[in-house]
């Protein structure tokens, strides 16, 4: 009984989690469950939103695709950013048994889900989905204990977006530029840095480092997994030794390093890249849409992350939302049937193009890939060469708390310059609440 106390604590803690907000909560449901075969799935996000008229779209047609075998019935709970909404009704649901068929959920979130059982594992079902084409980051954070659990029906990734102008008049070159087959290392990021520093007197990019939420773990992962280490084993069940090796912390110095020499800030000028004033940002696949619609005379492009010295491996991030089975549900064969028909090539190409998202199959980038923008089809490409998922770790918005930590010391290096001295205080702090969860 103990154990599944901490197993319920484990989850509960995972609902409120916030990621990112949306600020309507009204919910919205379809017609009730009545008949064999009718399914009723839970989703973050309101039907008003481009991600809910590509979702409502892809229910109707597996609706009428199935009509007579199966019902899909959706209920739309928007998110918001104090922890309502979805999170509370998911909360309230699992403490009482009585969630939807299928269910959402965030990519990090998987390992706690299964491990609290609220989820049921999808792979007797998933012979004929065509799991090669999926792509790894995919299969990655959906995947806990050997066993695949949430499949991610859109995805998402983070480049250097630069200022086509800007590094023009600072004499960088495009056909200099670093490219997924030829990126740059740490140290030629840092020589580009100090041109762009020497022409503006203004930092050369903004990585963020503002933010103090989840945009840390997700963008900055790839740099201590570009250099050989890594947050967490593959197991989830150890920090110490990994977070706070050797390797790990090189990626830290990395991100102090560019504070202190001045490339970028711990307090940006708001909106520095949109408006001209910094030459570089890191972000997200998102941001494409918004430069597109509001900054349409900024001439930009998109560059990828850089790369250790050492090992030159190319490591980008990944994640988004999935879909999941209860495993409450009485209706399996009707919900697996629809999440295999919400993650196919077809329905991937409604989400990606409706929502502004990248595909999570290999077929669907190939049928997008004219339809898009060349910056949309680079993070495209950026995902299948090198796309990593965020850890799957039971204790996940812990760690993920403690990772920011680190960063923010990190880049507070007046104070705290020891690099290494972070990541193994960080690293015990990670440990600990592991364990506990594992209990």
């Amino acid at each position: 009984m103990r154990k599944d106390f901490y197993k319920i604590l484990a989850v509960v803690s995972v609902v409120l989690f916030i990621f990112s907000g949306c600020g309507n909560v009204s919910e919205k449901s379809n017609k009730q469950i009545n008949n064999k075969g009718d399914i009723k799935i839970w989703v973050q996000f309101s039907d008003e939103t481009p991600e809910g008229k590509a979702w409502q779209k892809i229910v109707d047609n597996f609706n009428k695709e199935y009509q007579g075998k199966y019902k899909a019935i959706t209920e739309y709970i928007p998110r918001s950013g104090s922890g309502g909404g979805y999170e509370d009704k998911v909360n309230a649901a699992i403490t009482t048994n009585s969630l939807p068929d299928v269910l959402t959920l965030d990519g990090p979130n998987t390992a706690a889900y299964a491990n609290a059982d609220v989820i049921e594992p999808l792979d007797d079902y998933l012979e004929d989905a065509n799991m090669e084409d999926v792509l790894d980051s995919i299969i990655q954070q959906g995947t806990y204990n050997k066993k695949f659990y949430a499949f991610g029906f859109s995805e998402s990734s983070v480049g250097i977006y630069y200022n086509r102008q800007l590094f023009k008049k600072a004499g960088i070159k495009e056909d200099a530029l670093p490219t997924l087959d030829k990126p740059w290392t740490w140290n030629e990021f840092k020589v580009v840095c100090q041109k762009l520093v020497d022409e503006y007197k203004l930092p050369a990019i903004n990585i963020q480092l503002a933010s103090k939420d989840e945009m840390l773990t997700y963008a900055y992962t790839p740099f201590i997994w570009s250099n050989g280490g890594d947050v967490v084993n593959q197991a989830g069940t150890k920090a110490l030794g990994y977070f706070n090796d050797p390797k790990s912390a090189e990626a830290l110095q990395f991100i102090q390093d560019l504070v202190k020499k001045g490339y970028t800030t711990n307090t940006p000028i708001e909106k520095g890249f949109e408006t001209g004033k910094y030459p570089m940002l890191l972000s997200g696949s998102w941001t494409i849409a918004d430069l597109n619609e509001n900054y349409k005379d900024l001439e930009y492009g998109i560059l990828p992350y850089p790369v250790s010295d050492k090992t030159k491996k190319l490591v980008s991030p990944t994640g988004s939302w999935q879909v999941a089975m209860s495993s409450k549900t009485n209706e399996k064969e009707a919900s697996a049937t629809f999440i295999k028909y919400v993650t196919n090539t077809e329905s991937s190409k409604i989400m990606s193009l409706g929502n502004s998202v990248l595909p999570i199959r290999k077929s669907t980038i190939e049928l997008i890939k004219n339809d898009v923008s060349e910056e949309m089809r680079f993070l495209m490409e950026q995902n299948q060469k090198s796309g990593h998922a965020r850890p799957v770790v039971v204790a996940y918005p812990q760690v993920s708390r403690a990772f920011q930590q680190s960063i923010q010391d990190a880049s507070y290096y007046k104070e705290n310059p020891d690099v290494q001295k972070i990541v193994d205080v960080h690293a015990e702090e990670m440990q600990q609440v592991i364990d506990r969860m594992l209990k």
